[in-house]
């Protein structure tokens, strides 16, 4: 929230034009070169890739890692275009997990899918092919990429994700109302901004603060959390992975804050497992484990 957007509109309107008019074998040709820019001249996103590298791989990074991880974030943004076309076609998608969750759906029970900045939100739209029925939300704050958001959309604005804003006075009234509902509703919940109160926990071997107010949140609202994760795995590869974390139906009001904390350290364990397994899937590209 406190760093300026990379980038400008006219370039990001270019690539996108680009990407849609040579297809993306052609396309994904730029992405090489605007990776190695990125890794020269964001220094800051450079340290904080180096940091966490160091962390994941339990050594320091080479050069080459250190730009694979750019190129990965550069990867699963361009394949945004092609995903928000509807373009599945061009991609090979794994699906894991989903038989527990497509049970909870069945039943009419909203599902809260917690995610993190790990590889790619919108491939979980694949989803939508075999259950188009499947209704989905995204809580965000929106004002984190408005750009590239605008530039996104402006391929396919059918396209475009049903958005609760968070941060504002009926963001938890509407979050409920779409569980209610039946929905889908998906929280990046690994970070946050504006006032909270922050938890910290162990991850990759030193304690970082995580936002407590999505897992209070889960345990008011009573219903199933599943960790989600569209994994990058190169080339045209995802694998796209849920796994439950947590029924909320039978908490009590006297269980919740026990039961906040208790998922937020399965939710911890699950992002650390994932970290380690994908190391160039994790996209915060700022420290990360600053204590200050």
């Amino acid at each position: 929230m406190r760093q300026r957007e990379r980038g400008n509109r006219f370039w990001l309107r270019v690539m996108s034009g680009l990407s849609c008019l040579l297809g993306r074998r052609c396309s994904r040709l730029v992405l090489y070169g605007i990776a190695f820019y990125f890794m020269l001249f964001a220094s800051k996103a450079r340290q904080a890739s180096r940091s966490y590298l160091s962390r994941c791989l339990g050594r320091p990074p080479h050069w080459r890692e250190i730009y694979c991880h750019v190129l990965s974030f550069a990867s699963t943004i361009h394949d945004r275009v092609y995903l928000l076309r509807d373009r599945f076609d061009d991609f090979q998608i794994d699906l894991s997990g989903v038989d527990a969750l497509h049970h909870h759906c069945d039943s009419g029970q909203g599902v809260l899918l917690f995610g993190a900045h790990l590889g790619s939100f919108e491939v979980l739209r694949a989803m939508a092919r075999s259950r188009p029925q499947l209704q989905m939300s995204m809580a965000m704050y929106p004002e984190n990429a408005r750009q590239i958001n605008q530039a996104l959309q402006a391929i396919n604005p059918a396209a475009a994700p049903d958005i609760i804003a968070l941060g504002t006075m009926d963001a938890m009234l509407k979050v409920h109302q779409r569980l209610e509902d039946g929905a889908l509703v998906g929280i990046l919940a690994d970070r946050a901004a504006g006032p909270d109160h922050y938890l910290s926990r162990q991850l990759l071997g030193a304690p970082a603060r995580f936002p407590s107010g999505p897992f209070r949140m889960a345990a008011m609202l009573r219903h199933p959390v599943y960790f989600m994760a569209g994994i990058y795995l190169g080339g045209n590869r995802y694998r796209v992975h849920f796994e439950l974390l947590e029924d909320f139906s039978t908490v009590t009001r006297q269980q919740r804050a026990a039961a906040g904390e208790a998922l937020l350290d399965k939710y911890v364990a699950a992002l650390e497992r994932h970290c380690r397994a994908y190391p160039f899937n994790w996209f915060n590209f700022y420290d990360f484990w600053d204590e200050s």
